[in-house]
């Protein structure tokens, strides 16, 4: 066992338009999806982050440099966005010392900590294929294999948390392998909340609850535990929505990877100089299996999440 720490900073949504707001919108009736900014993958849901976003990533990138033990692997979602996050913390550990082996210090794309789309009739959009991803990102490792890919066509939230739970096992499991102490992850606000619960197993009775606290670029940090039990493990796998997820036994304080793990910062923004903003938590499930809606939805907005915003009046960019 040789991974001790696990870093999650949170960025999502940092897009150019009024109000925060998503600015992308899917029909509920064909699954079409549009946008009226372009997106460097050709992607509707795939934008990349405002300049705010990016200033975000560079004092994320100032912070994490200077934490123990370093980091030596990093994972993130294929969306532009999560990469892009993570793009200045890259660059800034690569060029030091504490990287043993630069050659294989790479931002590994996880497709199993991917965005969350809710249930429907129709396939939501899938991240960019790696040999795109490469083009605009040089350090993206085009050859790390993927763990498990959320089902094109939605998830259930219990799906969500399992698929999570899968990809993190998983993830755990190579780093002890490869004998690294602090792996970096960057995903979207209901993976984190998903990543979070299977980390310590704790599912809530009520799935709203706001036990993690995804703010922008916000860092939550876990930290092992030695293990109670024999910890998770994988059992059959269980055939939803023709997508296998092999079941993990995560709840009830199991956690993942052997270990249940300690939340020591949840949420931290003590290090951005705007602090908490654009918190998100669920409130029930995403679908468009029901909807007799003829018009377009707001992704972002409009399909079972909640929003909190903090704006800061003297920050105009934002707006």
């Amino acid at each position: 066992m040789s991974l001790k720490t696990i870093k999650i900073p949170f960025q999502d949504w940092h897009l150019l338009v009024p109000k925060f707001r998503s600015n992308w919108v899917v029909d509920p009736q064909t699954g079409d999806y549009s946008t009226n900014i372009p997106c460097p993958t050709g992607i509707a849901i795939d934008p990349a982050l405002a300049s705010y976003g990016i200033r975000q990533s560079h004092e994320l990138a100032t912070h994490l440099r200077t934490l123990s033990p370093p980091i030596e692997r990093i994972y993130s979602s294929p969306f532009y966005r999560c990469l892009q996050t993570v793009t200045p913390t890259y660059n800034a550990l690569s060029s030091s010392e504490t990287v043993a082996d630069p050659s294989v210090f790479k931002i590994r794309g996880e497709t199993g900590l991917g965005e969350w789309h809710g249930t429907a009739r129709f396939d939501h959009p899938s991240p960019a294929e790696p040999e795109i991803l490469k083009k605009h990102f040089p350090h993206y490792d085009e050859k790390y294999q993927a763990h498990i890919k959320p089902n094109i066509t939605g998830e259930t939230i219990a799906e969500l948390h399992d698929r999570c739970a899968y990809a993190m096992d998983k993830i755990i499991k190579q780093s002890d392998q490869e004998g690294v102490e602090a792996i970096l992850i960057s995903t979207h606000a209901a993976p984190l909340i998903a990543i979070g619960r299977a980390l310590t197993g704790r599912m809530p009775e009520d799935v709203t609850e706001e036990d993690f606290r995804p703010f922008t670029c916000g860092l939550s940090t876990f930290v092992r535990q030695k293990p109670q039990n024999s910890g998770s493990e994988v059992q059959e796998e269980e055939v939803i929505n023709s997508v296998q997820i092999p079941r993990i036994t995560w709840k009830n304080k199991n956690g993942v990877g052997g270990s249940c793990w300690e939340i020591i910062s949840n949420g931290d923004c003590s290090f951005l100089s705007g602090g908490e903003e654009r918190g998100w938590k669920f409130s029930g499930e995403e679908s468009f299996m029901s909807s007799n809606s003829s018009s377009s939805l707001d992704a972002g907005t409009s399909l079972g999440v909640v929003t909190k915003k903090k704006i800061i009046a003297s920050d105009f960019s934002m707006l």
